[in-house]
């Protein structure tokens, strides 16, 4: 982000205009007084077009975006990551929080540039954020467009990362709640079925495993008893040395990955929904940043309104 600001302030610093307001030079300037790089990046030009709207959603973006920051930051000093960075590479698992943060930095980005871009009616923050975007608009667009038409390339991609994340399912709390909520909302148990839980060192059926969880499930594949008021953690233990005819009266057999499957067709509404929405909210991002950039380009050019 320094890089940026840095390269956008030597490409393209405003200076005023004289105070006659008939022109407007932009000059590359460089400074490495603090008050100066204050003054140059946050002052408030107000040389373009009375009709010329300088408000987008850079600003609930950057919110938004600090946002994912601080509890992702707060998430892992919890974990105490922040006081040992190894713990991040000792995961086999994918990590959460690693989702939340990498989210966090490119809305706080984007914001920023957004933000600034037009306070300071900078073209080269604006183009960034117009650009970036766009970018992330076709990105959206291309993985819709290819889950669609290589379902069964999907269907064993996810396979291959749900069963990944079940052997890391004890090493991190995170993930461990993720996969619990998972199975939970959706009724399932695995990826595609309760054995897939032998995947897993704690709940595996091989007479190498000591542990108590063994030929077990988490709590979470549990048929829930509505006479239950408090959750029991210990319902999964010894399900699977039962036969298989009798799981369906404790656990779920149904794998996630069907349940999910079985989920899109009854909710497509509410996806293509969110999809739409999202998209014009883009879109209408785009449309603001290239209004702003054209405004600035013609009072560049010396047009007077």
């Amino acid at each position: 982000m320094i890089l940026l600001l840095r390269r956008c302030t030597i490409i393209d610093t405003p200076t005023p205009r004289s105070a006659a307001g008939t022109s407007t030079s932009f000059s590359a300037t460089t400074s490495s007084s603090g008050g100066d790089v204050t003054g140059r990046w946050f002052g408030n030009l107000n040389h373009l077009p009375s009709g010329s709207s300088q408000s987008g959603i850079h600003i609930p973006l950057q919110l938004a975006g600090v946002v994912f920051l601080g509890v992702g930051l707060w998430a892992w000093s919890e974990k105490g990551v922040l006081s040992d960075l190894t713990k991040v590479t000792r995961m086999h698992g994918i990590d959460p929080v690693v989702l939340v943060l990498m989210v966090g930095v490119v809305m706080f980005t984007l914001g920023f540039a957004g933000c600034v871009g037009a306070l300071r009616e900078n073209i080269c923050l604006l183009n960034f954020f117009c650009s970036a975007i766009v970018l992330i608009f076709f990105l959206e667009l291309a993985v819709a467009v290819l889950a669609f038409l290589f379902q069964d390339w999907v269907r064993d991609r996810f396979r291959e990362f749900f069963e990944s994340n079940i052997r890391s399912y004890r090493d991190d709390i995170d993930l461990q709640n993720l996969i619990d909520s998972l199975q939970k909302a959706n009724q399932c148990c695995g990826a595609y079925g309760p054995e897939d839980w032998d995947l897993n060192v704690y709940f595996n059926c091989s007479g190498a495993s000591y542990s108590r969880e063994k030929c077990g499930v988490p709590f979470s594949c549990c048929v829930p008893d509505p006479a239950q008021k408090v959750v029991n953690t210990q319902c999964g233990y010894d399900v699977r040395t039962q036969l298989k005819s009798k799981w369906d009266e404790s656990i779920f057999t149904k794998g996630c990955i069907q349940a999910l499957e079985g989920w899109l067709p009854r909710n497509i509404y509410i996806v293509a929904g969110v999809f739409i929405a999202i998209s014009l909210l883009q879109i209408f991002g785009i449309f603001l940043a290239r209004t702003l950039i054209s405004d600035i380009e013609a009072v560049k050019a010396g047009h007077h309104f």
